[in-house]
């Protein structure tokens, strides 16, 4: 269990994280972590102590963490309920979310202040060290401000001034993502549920995974991200042929998993499970029986857009996926609600362009464009 905490004096300020891994079932303090960071916000230093925390984590090895804040805008974010919208806060935020990936299971739990003492006295005492200019850690070693100062260097990005994505120039390149549907499949043909399981193109699908690689042979993309199952990697692997280039597995962008509803068609679920199915329309955070909800679904996809955005910022990388995380991924650049998953259509091997800006905002540049499959596909 990682109980973590952060502050500064002032907001912005002297500003300190502190974090304490214990044993979930004795409650034995394992590893305290924590540091001074000179000037920062609030958020800033909360952030600081999610990232030691989790790094302390690691170390130890665990089947299972428990992350406990009091910060709600952390516990939110971290949760993918809310989105990350100030600049300084992004590349805290994709920090902590791949070292998330590097454990084994981690849910976040908001709890009271009163709850996290020990985590907030040692943010205390590392902001009392950046008030004198010392960073500080547990354990009671110090030092000059100036290491303060390379912790900020290291983990806070400078916000960039363009407000206004995609009408004036840039600040900076914004990151392309096309984002590519895999090609048919004998589910898809039936317009069968298909999350899990995991069926291989068909030849028609092969031939959509063709002609989508023809298209984007000139596109400049520098990578192919995609799911891990099967029709994706396939169809990926045909991209990746055309642009030269070995295609990256990215766990985050597979399709929701529907469960007992998997291999069935709409109308013969909504024949077997009816209330369910009406609940699950209904509600995001509904889960087939045994499956996944698409809130849940979002919360992975968004983390890995982030680590796709973290490693190839300013560039133009083809994301292979599948319906689902692909209208997500939409919905979140649109800033449109869960709802808007029910309004938007993608065919098979379907191409959808956006462009992610470094200040914040995307654009949609085109949806579900087909124009370079056959007539008869």
């Amino acid at each position: 269990m990682v109980e973590a905490d952060g502050g500064s004096r002032g907001n912005p300020g002297p500003a300190g994280y502190g974090a304490v891994v214990r044993d979930a079932l004795t409650g034995e303090v394992l590893a305290e972590r924590a540091a001074g960071i000179g000037t920062a916000t609030n958020n800033v230093a909360e952030y600081g102590g999610l990232i030691a925390g989790l790094k302390a984590a690691l170390e130890l090895n665990p089947a299972e963490v428990e992350v406990r804040m009091d910060s709600k805008l952390v516990v939110e974010q971290m949760s993918g309920r809310w989105q990350v919208k100030h600049p300084a806060m992004k590349p805290l935020a994709r920090e902590a979310a791949a070292l998330v990936q590097q454990l084994p299971r981690v849910r976040f739990s908001w709890i009271p202040r009163a709850q996290n003492s020990h985590a907030d006295r040692l943010a205390n005492e590392a902001m009392d060290a950046a008030g004198r200019g010392d960073v500080w850690r547990a354990g009671g070693d110090s030092g000059p401000a100036d290491a303060a100062d390379a912790w900020l260097a290291e983990h806070e990005a400078a916000p960039t001034k363009n407000h206004l994505s995609g009408w004036n120039d840039p600040a900076a390149p914004p990151t392309t993502t096309l984002l590519l549907r895999h090609g048919q499949t004998a589910l898809s043909v039936e317009k069968r549920f298909s999350g899990s399981t995991d069926p291989e193109l068909t030849e028609v699908g092969q031939a959509q995974a063709a002609a989508a690689a023809a298209r984007l042979a000139g596109s400049g993309a520098v990578a192919v991200v995609a799911s891990p199952l099967v029709r994706t990697r396939q169809t990926a692997a045909r991209v990746a042929d055309a642009l030269g280039l070995d295609v990256a597995v990215e766990p985050g962008l597979r399709e929701t998993d529907f469960g007992d509803w998997e291999g069935y068609t709409f109308a013969e679920v909504k024949q077997r499970w009816p209330r369910e199915l009406d609940a699950w329309l209904a509600d995001p955070e509904v889960r087939p029986p045994f499956g996944e909800s698409f809130a849940e679904t979002a919360v992975r996809v968004r983390q890995a857009r982030d680590r796709v955005l973290a490693s190839y910022g300013g560039q133009t990388v083809v994301v292979v996926s599948h319906v689902t995380p692909i209208k997500t991924l939409l919905r979140m650049a649109l800033d449109a609600p869960p709802s808007a998953l029910h309004r938007m259509h993608l065919d098979l091997a379907s191409l959808s362009r956006v462009q992610w800006f470094a200040d914040g905002p995307a654009v949609v540049r085109s949806l579900n464009d087909t124009g370079h499959l056959p007539e008869q596909a």
